[in-house]
């Protein structure tokens, strides 16, 4: 339900307690004792030491057997309970974090461990989500609010969530407590990128007679571990303890073991046979004499010291020094051990996996190029850009009278050439706004508070500061800001772009700038699946309604309009290192439109296989003939120092293995210019491969290649590892580079 005041089912699910240790005060001594005796070493000494306790077998005095033993396991055990008491620590901690739940008497202070399905919890700017919850409200007007999910899934960017809209709606928080409705979660599972459920209120929503049904996807949801980023949200609970997401993704602490470790039990073995032999031969050389069973036991007692319990001792106490070592140097400053169990294991590292956008490249993008089919412009040529937009818009009827005076003082120049645009031509300047004018509608990008100014007509020469999840997008928006059309406000239904390219130079930037605005009337996001992202709205100055969608070459090549020129400049533009988007759009007429928007509603509400069915409906309605804008290019430079970190790990024999959402091309660039690729290296690329039998040559040719660095894409991969698994991993684990 709903309502938390009514619920039932508070108690039915698990609370929501962080718990990552291993052992409680019961299982720790079996448990420790378990792990340490399954290793042939410990469990040697252990029967060596318990055979001291028959007299036949003694030899010596039995502290000399029996010490060394638990001192090992005591050493073992402490370090154990060290590493455990550690995590317990910091499982209290975030337990016992203090959040806010509102109450119909307002708000009450709990921790997290005592927080309940259905709760309805209040999240400040900067605090940790403490379970799944569905996002009812947000501070802001539009219901957006954005989150970090660097402690879920390791990416830096904010991400953007919405508020469900009949709890957005409501007039205060409190009148959530008037509405009777429930909401619907699907079972809990791992996938951190998909969530179907229904928001439902049978009554009580202001403005409203009968039951609303709003659909939520995980755009609507606030995943534990995730930090909110802007404003205050109410969640309400949806899963909690083990049933979160994050719980889901993360594994059962485990006892570790280190190479050195197994190749020390391995040996241990080998010198196990070896003292059996002697003993063996000692026995023989005596004749076998009556009871020669338990002289055999006596000599292998005496060989015992052959298999050293002190290097165990060592092992130990280095293991030690090396944890508390890493935690005091003063080069790696706040450096914490989480497992003091296999600190050398650093040593022998044979692998580096590096995923490349945030990591090796500083995730800061920058819009280098954009393609129009018969033109290019640059950083350097965007003046040109800026100009044809003032061109095109001169002519343009708007309110504001300022701004046909500001077209008026523009200097008119003839476009460069004309070029075709459905049935009718139409010259540059409205090709290329039309090219700006998308770049600056299609994306999820919002100008921050700070950023807008109250009246967004007002233009000022302070540049805007942007909110997205993807700093493409920003990037994007940026570069239309720099030519003169500016992302100026934007909520859940609406986009206002401010028109500087109208205002004179003489007013150096200053001045009232035309406006032009959108109603937002869908959004496409972009998902790893899709590789596309799209947007539908309609402009309130003329009324005509567009499907503008951007998205990698490798999908879109199929949505958009036949052309000549797409492949060569996708293939040029990566081979420069760019990351590529093509950019497409479709008039619609209302009609259309109408009939998209009903077979889009039916899919949002369905329960099974809903992301299926919405994907399928823009297939259907939206996804073709799409007139071709243009190609950006945008560029995402290296992190300082990494050609020279990649360059060090290679000549100490790591090897480094990236991965990249990229083009061939681009990733072949990235490669050489992070020093992946040692001087005169070769590059062997394989792409493109459908077959079996594709890949069976190629691995054959990459097998006379030698050491080299691989380059291989994901429908090549694909296929290897469905029909070659074994024989590909065999030749790709030797390379330097991947």
């Amino acid at each position: 339900p709903l309502n938390p005041v009514d619920n039932p089912y508070k108690t039915k699910f698990a609370a929501n307690v962080v718990s990552n240790n291993k052992y409680n005060f019961v299982t720790f001594l079996p448990l420790v004792l378990f792990e340490q005796f399954k290793f042939f070493f410990n469990l040697y000494f252990l029967l060596v030491a318990l055979s001291q306790f028959v007299p036949q077998l003694r030899i010596g005095y039995l502290v000399t057997y029996v010490g060394p033993l638990v001192f090992v396991l005591a050493v073992t055990m402490a370090k154990e309970w060290h590493d455990d008491h550690a995590r317990k620590k910091r499982d209290k901690e975030a337990n016992s974090q203090k959040y806010a739940r509102l109450s119909p008497d307002g708000r009450e202070v709990i921790p997290s461990a005592k927080i309940r399905v259905g709760d309805l919890i209040i999240i400040d700017k900067d605090q940790r989500v403490p379970a799944d919850m569905v996002l009812l409200r947000t501070t802001e007007t539009s219901g957006a609010c954005f989150i970090r999910t660097d402690q879920l899934d390791g990416e830096t960017d904010w991400k953007l969530r919405i508020a469900a809209a009949p709890t957005q709606k409501l007039a205060d928080d409190m009148g959530i407590f008037g509405l009777h409705g429930s909401v619907y979660a699907g079972a809990p599972h791992k996938d951190i990128y998909e969530f179907v459920g229904n928001l439902t209120v049978e009554h009580g929503l202001p403005g409203s007679s009968g039951p609303v049904t709003a659909p939520l996807g995980a755009e609507n949801t606030l995943w534990a571990n995730t930090t909110l980023a802007s404003g205050t949200a109410i969640g309400y609970v949806i899963y909690t303890g083990k049933d979160t997401r994050a719980a889901m993704n993360t594994g059962q602490a485990k006892t570790k073991v280190g190479i050195l470790d197994t190749e020390v039990n391995r040996l241990s073995k080998i010198l196990f046979l070896v003292t059996l032999i002697l003993s063996l031969a000692m026995v023989a050389l005596d004749g076998f004499k009556a009871v020669w069973y338990i002289t055999l036991f006596r000599f292998l007692i005496l060989f015992s010291s052959i298999i050293p319990i002190s290097l165990r001792v060592n092992l130990d106490m280095g293991k030690t020094f090396y944890s508390m070592g890493i935690e005091r140097d003063k080069e790696i400053p706040d450096t914490v051990v989480r497992n003091s169990m296999i600190p050398e294991e650093l040593g022998r590292i044979e692998y580096c996996l590096t995923d490349k956008t945030g990591t090796l490249t500083r995730n800061e993008m920058e819009l280098k190029r954009i393609h129009m089919g018969v033109m290019a412009y640059t950083l350097e040529t965007s003046d040109e850009v800026t100009r044809h937009v003032r061109n095109n818009l001169k002519d343009k009827v708007f309110e504001s009278d300022s701004a046909a005076q500001a077209a008026d003082a523009v200097e008119s120049k003839p476009a460069a050439l004309a070029v075709g645009h459905g049935k009718a031509r139409r010259d540059m300047p409205q090709r290329v706004f039309d090219m700006v004018e998308s770049l600056a509608l299609c994306h999820n990008v919002t100008p921050t508070a700070e950023s807008t100014h109250e009246d967004a007509s007002v233009a000022v020469s302070k540049p805007m500061s942007y909110q997205a999840s993807s700093p493409d997008e920003v990037a994007i928006v940026k570069w239309t800001e720099h030519v003169g059309v500016v992302l100026a406000e934007r909520t859940l239904t609406s986009i206002t772009l401010r028109l500087d390219a109208l205002i004179p130079a003489s007013q150096n930037g200053y001045g009232t700038a035309p406006t032009l605005k959108y109603d937002i009337l869908q959004v496409f996001p972009f998902t790893s699946e899709s590789k596309r992202m799209g947007i539908v709205v309609q402009s309130q100055h003329s009324g005509e309604i567009y499907f503008i969608q951007k998205g990698a070459d490798t999908v879109m090549a199929r949505i958009v309009q036949y052309n000549d020129w797409l492949d060569e400049e996708c293939g040029n533009m990566a081979r420069d290192g760019l990351r590529t988007l093509v950019v497409g759009r479709k008039r619609l007429s209302k009609e259309a439109y109408k009939r998209f928007e009903h077979a889009y509603q039916q899919a949002k509400v369905t329960v099974l296989g809903r992301a299926e069915a919405m994907q399928q409906v823009v297939a259907d309605f939206l996804e073709s003939d799409l007139e071709l804008l243009g190609l950006t290019g945008v560029e995402d430079r290296l992190q300082d120092n990494v050609p020279t970190t990649l360059e060090l790990l290679g000549n100490a024999g790591i090897k480094v293995w990236m991965l990249t959402g990229d083009k061939v091309e681009t990733a072949t660039c990235v490669a050489i210019s992070a020093k992946m690729v040692k001087r005169d290296q070769l590059i062997h690329v394989i792409s493109g491969l459908k077959s079996a039998h594709q890949v069976n040559d190629a691995l054959e040719t990459l097998r006379t290649v030698g050491d080299c660095c691989l380059i291989i894409d994901g429908d090549s991969l694909h296929v290897a590892l469905d029909f070659f698994r074994d024989e590909f991993i065999e030749i790709a684990v030797k390379l330097s580079a991947v």
